[in-house]
C-alpha cells in the first residue's frame, strides 16, 4: 500500500499539542481561494519550478528523459507539459530550483522516520499528525499508519477538512487520539463561494465524530470579505458540540504567492489581510462558547 506525500514537517508545533511531526497527503477536494498549500490539491504528482533559484547549471536537462527543462540564451526553459514527474531533476539540482510534490510511500518506508522524533513526542506531550491536502481521501493507509503508530505509543492527530465519507473516518477512529477539524463557514452560499464545495457534509461529519467522544480542536481561517462574517454562527454551531477541547482562529496570510508561480497555478490568493483588532473579537466571541 502506498500514498502520495508532498511533505513531511519535523518538530511542528501547530498541528496539535506539544511537538509533533506532520505529515502532509497530496489531494484535497476542495479549493479554497485562501489556499497556503496550492500544492496539496492536485492529486498528481507536481514539479515545482522556482525561477529565481536556478543557477542555469544544466544539470536537469542532462538527466530530464522527456527533454521538459532546456537552457537557451534566455536562460533556463522548463516545459512543463512535457515533464512526467519522474522527480530525476529535483534531485540533480544544484540551485535547489526543482521541487516535486507527491512522492509514493509506503507505511514501512514512512514509520521509522517518524519514529525518530518518539522521544521528543513523550517529553513535549506531542506525536504524529496526518495532514494534507485531505489525508482521509487516503484513508486505508491512514488506517494503518496510524494503527503502527499507535502500536508504539505514539499519540496521533488527524487533520480534515470533513469532505469525506463517513466510511472514511469510522477507518481512522479507532487509531486517533484528535481531529483537528476545519469549520470555514456555516452559511453554505458563502462556503461554496470560499471552497468550491458545500459544507453540508463537513457539518454532518464533525456531529458525527462528536457524537463517538472523540476530542475535536476546531480551526478557523479568518479572512476578511470571504467569512469573516461567519464568527458568530460558527461559535453558534459550535455550542452543540461537547467534545470540543480548543478552539483555533487562524489569521489569514498570502505568504504562498510564490508557490502559485512555481507550480504555474492561478493564484487566487485575496489581497486583504486580517488586523491584530479583528482577530482578537473572533477570539473573545469563541472563548464564550
Amino acid at each position: 500500500m502506498k500514498a502520495k506525500i508532498f511533505e513531511i514537517k519535523r518538530f511542528a508545533v501547530h498541528d496539535g499539542d506539544g511537538i509533533r511531526t506532520t505529515v502532509f497527503f497530496k489531494g484535497c477536494p476542495l479549493k479554497c481561494v485562501w489556499c497556503h498549500n496550492p500544492e496539496s490539491i492536485d492529486f498528481k504528482p507536481q514539479m515545482a519550478y522556482y525561477e529565481n533559484k536556478c543557477i542555469g547549471c544544466g544539470e536537469c536537462v542532462s538527466v530530464c528523459p522527456s527533454g521538459a527543462h532546456k537552457i537557451t540564451q534566455k536562460g533556463h526553459i522548463f516545459e512543463r507539459d512535457l515533464c512526467v514527474a519522474c522527480g530525476k531533476c529535483e534531485k540533480i539540482c544544484l540551485g535547489e530550483a526543482l521541487k516535486l510534490y507527491g512522492k509514493e510511500m509506503t507505511v514501512d518506508e514512512l514509520l521509522p522516520l517518524l519514529l525518530e522524533d518518539k522521544e521528543f513526542y513523550e517529553t513535549s506531550g506531542g506525536g504524529v499528525t496526518l495532514s494534507g491536502g485531505e489525508c482521509l481521501i487516503q484513508a486505508d493507509f491512514c488506517a494503518e499508519l496510524l494503527r503502527m503508530l499507535k502500536k508504539e505509543g505514539i499519540n496521533t492527530a488527524v487533520d480534515t477538512c470533513g469532505f469525506v465519507s463517513k466510511e472514511s473516518i469510522d477507518k481512522v477512529l479507532p487509531y486517533t487520539d484528535t481531529f483537528l477539524y476545519d469549520i470555514k463557514a456555516i452559511d453554505e452560499d458563502v462556503h461554496i463561494k470560499c471552497t468550491g464545495k458545500s459544507n453540508r457534509l463537513i457539518l454532518e461529519n464533525i456531529k458525527y465524530i462528536d457524537s463517538l467522544d472523540k476530542s475535536i480542536e476546531i480551526r478557523i481561517p479568518y479572512v476578511p470579505n470571504y467569512n469573516n462574517n461567519q464568527v458568530n454562527q460558527i461559535a453558534e454551531f459550535l455550542k452543540e458540540l461537547k467534545n470540543v477541547t480548543k478552539i483555533r482562529v487562524l489569521p489569514y496570510h498570502n505568504y504562498a504567492g510564490s508557490k502559485y508561480e512555481a507550480l504555474d497555478m492561478e493564484n487566487t490568493l485575496p489581497a486583504e489581510l486580517p488586523d491584530g483588532e479583528q482577530i482578537k473579537k473572533a477570539e473573545q466571541l469563541l472563548t464564550l462558547i
